[in-house]
């Protein structure tokens, strides 16, 4: 059943990567703004930030639909998808100006601090790797928007963490992790993601130097991670995008929501941001473990928080971002607090 989820949702994402070609561009015009289709591909690394442990990597596709007039007849979606987009009618907003629809692919891996040791190590936070799939779908009313993302995929040996970070480090020449054998169980996981975000800006789409700052709040809600969280974004440089955001880890960051007009992919533009994020985390499978079976666990601090910051370059159909993380300490008797860093890589087609 999970394989078939798997394989319905691969389908649905890649076919919003490509229908608009198929169709042509101008069916999928709306007005007279043309936003075309975008691929964003983010590589998170903590040997990026000096460590390596903790989340130690993730990768994630994510392919962004053209602005759509409905999620179940716009002929910017192939059949599939607007089929799939029937049953998923409670997460999809209504009654506003613009929306489009967004499909993920993600890996995330976790490790203690210790390559070394083979043993359970009660002390760290345990060996687990995620692997998810992932819907998503936003909404904007002028300086506003709304996002709600569906999660779905697997923790433990099947989500092919020790695989895919023993592949890494041959490349690199690292050392491997000795305690996979030591990981989180086999586990489906999900998880409802729900922000609303509000943007304040200095240029209000004109072109030249100018500021703005993204105010966001909302929370996660399922088995692979519960919490409230809320937080801003501040950008400061030339021909700001007319997005929600730079910063990958927001749910509709790094060129991912509705905008006005096609201004990051074809107006030449680089800024610098600084985002901050506040979390009350009742529930993360990679630290409190396994849900329905006993496994290594530590005490997670429920209070946390994290300050990024990166500079984002834009040129034609390219954008390119860099960021770094700082993050408040996650669990009880944690040796260093948590650093790493982000590249990701736009292409609009």
């Amino acid at each position: 059943m999970i394989r078939h989820r798997w394989l319905l949702t691969a389908a649905v994402a890649f076919a919003c990567a490509t229908n608009a070609h198929a169709h042509g561009r101008e069916e999928c015009t709306h007005g007279h703004t043309r936003l075309p289709p975008i691929v964003n591909l983010r590589v998170d690394n903590d040997l990026l930030g000096g460590q390596d442990q903790g989340y130690s990597n993730g990768v994630q596709l994510t392919l962004v639909s053209p602005n759509l007039r409905n999620y179940t007849n716009d002929p910017c979606l192939p059949r599939l998808a607007r089929w799939v987009n029937q049953y998923l009618a409670a997460l999809q907003p209504e009654t506003f100006e613009q929306q489009n629809m967004i499909a993920t692919f993600a890996q995330g891996i976790f490790t203690p601090g210790d390559f070394s040791r083979s043993d359970v190590i009660p002390d760290d936070r345990p060996y687990a790797a995620a692997l998810l799939v992932g819907l998503g779908y936003n909404a904007r009313e002028g300086d506003r928007l709304r996002t709600t993302q569906l999660q779905a995929g697997i923790v433990g040996p099947a989500a092919l963490g020790k695989q895919a970070q023993d592949a890494v480090h041959h490349v690199t020449g690292s050392e491997t992790f000795r305690g996979w054998d030591n990981q989180l169980e086999n586990e489906p996981v999900f998880r409802i993601v729900h922000e609303r975000m509000q943007r304040f800006s200095s240029s209000d789409g004109a072109h030249g130097w100018g500021w703005d700052t993204i105010a966001h709040y909302g929370g996660s809600l399922g088995n692979l991670a519960t919490y409230l969280n809320a937080g801003a974004e501040f950008r400061f440089g030339l021909n700001l995008p007319d997005d929600f955001g730079s910063t990958p880890l927001r749910p509709a960051g790094e060129n991912t929501a509705p905008t006005r007009e096609p201004q990051s992919q074809y107006t030449p533009g680089a800024h610098l941001f600084l985002t901050f994020d506040t979390r009350w985390v009742m529930y993360d499978i990679t630290l409190d473990g396994n849900t329905f079976r006993d496994s290594h666990s530590v005490d997670k601090r429920n209070a946390v928080a994290n300050i990024g910051y990166g500079v984002a370059l834009m040129r034609n159909r390219w954008k390119f971002a860099l960021a770094r993380y700082h993050g408040t300490r996650e669990f009880d008797g944690q040796r260093e607090t948590p650093v790493f860093g982000s590249f990701t890589i736009s292409r609009a087609f």
